[in-house]
């Protein structure tokens, strides 16, 4: 028998790779009458990004404010593109309501995956693969990385040809 599916942790880098992904954890929860808890990450800055950072902008409220204005960009890009998601698939806005909370956060992928995968308890990690070609290598280990070190089922939904998100 298969585990019941009550909670879904989306996470979208807002690729292509991730829109589908959306489809597949919108059905799942369309199927099941899941929760979907939507998780979107502005990847940490480098060590050298942020010396750059302290070094051409004095001002430490100026270096916050930049700081937060990713954060703020980041759930900006999100809610637009859920919005045209909802616009191109208006069948589906019934499943609206599964959308429990959408959370962005400023850190290492495959960690706060995994880390809000267990805080949420959810039953179920739905993300996009991504295109090929040199941000594949890199892009492509935080989906390794989860499969590797979850506790949950994961799904890894491939890229399609499908638009962006």
């Amino acid at each position: 028998m298969l585990p019941k599916i009550r909670k879904i942790l989306y996470s979208t880098d807002l690729s292509a790779g991730s829109y589908v992904a959306l489809e597949q954890a919108l059905a799942i929860a369309k199927e099941t009458g899941a929760e979907i808890y939507i998780l979107h990450l502005v990847e940490k800055l480098t060590d050298d990004a942020r010396f750059a950072l302290e070094t051409y902008v004095v001002d430490s409220k100026d270096r916050y404010q930049i700081l937060r204005e990713r954060t703020k960009n980041a759930h900006q890009r999100l809610q637009d593109s859920l919005e045209s998601f909802w616009k191109r698939h208006p069948d589906e806005k019934g499943v609206r309501q599964r959308i429990f909370s959408i959370h962005i956060a400023e850190a290492y992928p495959a960690e706060a995956i995994l880390r809000v995968s267990e805080d949420k308890g959810v039953d179920l990690i739905v993300m996009g693969t991504h295109e090929k070609g040199m941000m594949h290598t890199f892009l492509g280990s935080v989906a390794k990385n989860v499969l590797s070190r979850s506790h949950i089922p994961v799904l890894v939904v491939p890229l399609q040809s499908r638009g962006d998100f």
